[in-house]
């Protein structure tokens, strides 16, 4: 019904010859609609955030296992809904082997991790990769258990 009465405010105003209150009423109204685009996008951006997925890793490796490919296909199943959403892909190792040899590799576990996500379909300007070596574990490095689960990439909506 607004869109209606807007026409024809619209409508009126350029038979009566004012384009700036044309113009007015225009920018008004495009406003308006990109006020409602903004505030779907950051729905949808706060709905698809509620989605991480983990991808764990052998010892000192790179490669996603089955297990690994089974939960990013989970997530993007997930998110394909949200076409615009941006992604963080952090990865991370336990605390064994140097700082040198660690930041590396998680690296190269956030990078695999990216580049499966783009042969899927998701544009690579919407994913960012980082690396944080043995900083910030999930669980603490003390025994196997512990360090298994810092073995990873962890793939959230930005």
């Amino acid at each position: 019904m607004r869109a209606f009465l807007a026409a024809l405010v619209v409508a009126a105003l350029c038979s009566s010859g004012c384009p700036s209150a044309y113009d007015r009423t225009y920018d008004r109204e495009t406003q308006r609609l990109d006020q409602i685009r903004l505030q779907r996008e950051e729905a949808e951006r706060q709905e698809a955030r509620k989605y991480v997925a983990i991808v764990l890793f052998a010892l000192d490796s790179a490669e996603i296992d089955e297990a690994g490919f089974h939960e990013l296909d989970w997530f993007l199943e997930k998110i394909r809904p949200y076409p615009h959403v941006a992604i963080d892909v952090k990865g991370y190792t336990d605390s064994t082997g140097s700082e040198a040899h660690n930041h590396p590799l998680s690296n190269k576990r956030a990078w695999v991790v990216q580049d499966y996500l783009v042969s899927q379909g998701i544009p690579a300007d919407q994913i960012s990769a980082s690396a944080f070596g043995a900083s910030d574990p999930a669980r603490p490095n003390v025994d196997s258990r512990g360090r298994t689960q810092n073995r990873r990439a962890e793939v959230r909506v930005r």
